[in-house]
């Protein structure tokens, strides 16, 4: 493991196309890597489409759940004009203020990926007053260089064709990378360098369990499975976090920080983390001097939101990787945070700390 596999990887998933419910790109690439390197003892598609796997501990009393979503948000096709142009509606949580002008890719059925801009009326043709407003998403349209309904239908683009902003995978200085879906290929990333860990390194006492699981955006839907299937004793959500350690934030409210290592969660909207999850992850952190930061309430959720509700009850909390600019085309990150934050979950599950 080193910063040039996370770089790597880092870009292959954030180059795949996974909106909410239309995730099989990026599973796809997961199942198949996953069998290909032999990284579980057991690895299958369920019917919602997560990836689910197993790594056998030396007792296994202890199940421990590793969770990251697939999917990323997005935008669905909602009508298509008679000019080719196309309406949509947003699937997960859009800043509007950010769409206007923004580059999209839409995948077809068979597949193929069409690329578009999103417009409205132009500012040439609008008032004073109009252009003070923030323009509503029923207001934009997509426009993907088609002169009819026919030609879009033609080119299997119809209602319920989904798709999402788009902007390549760019690497800035001081180990910083920019690009799409960083929520949560991150989480990705993290858990498949975890698996070559476990495979290459020493047997560890508990049972490991992973879930790449789909539809987070929209309500957590594939960790409610995931966690009914797999009966985790023990659950972290690995995700990307907003870091707003920028301009005009106040420091009270800036939840974490870019370079300070991962975050860990005492409470957002979603759950109230486990005290004793935290405190192994606090303390083996402190063992191995492993930077990390708690993340300030009550921002976000997460699927620990909905894996620690699930059959009787999962102790749990949610590790994090800061990210500016989170739920937008242009995300950007620090690589040793990935770094250090699987350093830190290797931690964890080796619990040399002995909590």
């Amino acid at each position: 493991m080193n910063i040039e596999s996370i770089k790597v990887l880092q870009k292959e998933l954030s180059s795949l196309i996974g909106v909410s419910g239309y995730e099989d790109d990026v599973s796809d690439f997961l199942l198949k890597k996953i069998e290909k390197e032999n990284l579980a003892d057991k690895v299958w598609k369920d019917s919602l489409g997560n990836i689910l796997a197993v790594k056998e501990g030396i007792d296994g009393n202890n199940r421990i759940l590793l969770d990251a979503h697939t999917d990323e948000i997005g935008f669905m096709i909602s009508h298509i004009e008679n000019k080719g142009f196309l309406r949509f509606v947003p699937i997960g949580g859009w800043d509007k203020r950010i769409l206007l002008g923004q580059s999209v890719v839409i995948r077809s059925g068979p597949g193929k990926i069409h690329r578009g801009i999103i417009g409205s009326k132009p500012p040439h043709l609008t008032s004073l007053n109009e252009r003070k407003k923030i323009i509503e998403i029923s207001d934009m349209y997509i426009d993907v260089g088609m002169s009819s309904k026919e030609e879009v239908v033609k080119n299997n683009i119809v209602i319920g064709t989904t798709g999402t902003l788009f902007s390549p995978y760019v690497e800035f200085p001081n180990n910083m990378v920019r690009g799409k879906a960083f929520d949560d290929r991150t989480g990705c990333n993290v858990l498949l360098h975890i698996m070559k860990l476990l495979k290459e390194g020493a047997p560890v006492k508990d049972t490991l369990l992973f879930n790449f699981a789909v539809q987070e955006e929209v309500g957590g839907r594939g960790a409610i499975t995931g966690a009914f299937t797999l009966k985790p004793t023990v659950a972290i959500a690995i995700e990307n976090t907003t870091a707003a350690d920028v301009p005009g934030i106040n420091e009270a409210e800036i939840p974490a920080y870019v370079g300070k290592g991962p975050a860990i969660t005492v409470a957002d909207k979603s759950i109230i983390s486990s005290p004793k999850v935290n405190e192994r992850l606090v303390k083996n952190a402190e063992l191995d001097k492993i930077p990390y930061q708690i993340k300030k309430p009550m921002y976000g959720g997460t699927d620990a939101g909905k894996i620690h509700i699930s059959r009787e009850g999962v102790p749990s909390s949610v590790v994090s990787v800061p990210c500016r600019y989170i739920h937008s085309p242009t995300s950007l990150l620090k690589l040793e945070d990935i770094l250090n934050t699987i350093r830190l979950i290797d931690a964890f599950i080796r619990n040399s700390a002995n909590i």
